[in-house]
């Protein structure tokens, strides 16, 4: 299985360690084609590449992708981008987020039947939630 992890990068890095321990949970159901998301030198600059070729290759991803999990904690309008691209292309998207009382889950995503959404407060809690989706 190929899984596209989506997680913020310009909207915020404060959960580039949290990003680092999902990657590796999700790496027990096939390959993280977007492991450099938990890169602790990738800043809210984002990378050295340009914008088109970031572009061009997240999209090869997204199509190359079997499954999209995109950690919407963090509002992020690259996420929130890659989220919906991969419904068009009618791949499986799970939204995982944490809900601590101030942040509030997107509507758009929220509201949306086509996602799955998964609420979460730890790591451990994410061993469970992908097992049910992603065995």
């Amino acid at each position: 299985m190929k899984i596209y992890f989506a997680g913020s990068i310009r909207g915020g890095r404060e959960d580039k360690e949290l990003y680092g321990e999902i990657i590796q949970l999700l790496s027990q159901y096939g390959g993280v084609l977007t492991e450099h998301i938990s890169d602790k030198n990738l800043t809210e600059m984002g990378e050295l590449k340009n914008s088109s070729e970031i572009y061009r290759r997240d999209i090869d991803w997204l199509n190359e992708a079997d499954v999209i999990v995109a950690e919407v904690t963090t509002p992020s309008l690259g996420v929130g981008y890659e989220v919906a691209k991969a419904e068009s292309l009618k791949k499986k998207v799970v939204c995982i987020y944490r809900d601590d009382g101030i942040k509030k889950l997107s509507a758009m995503i929220d509201g949306n039947p086509n996602i799955i959404k998964k609420k979460y407060q730890n790591v451990e809690e994410l061993k469970t939630v992908f097992l049910s989706i992603l065995k």
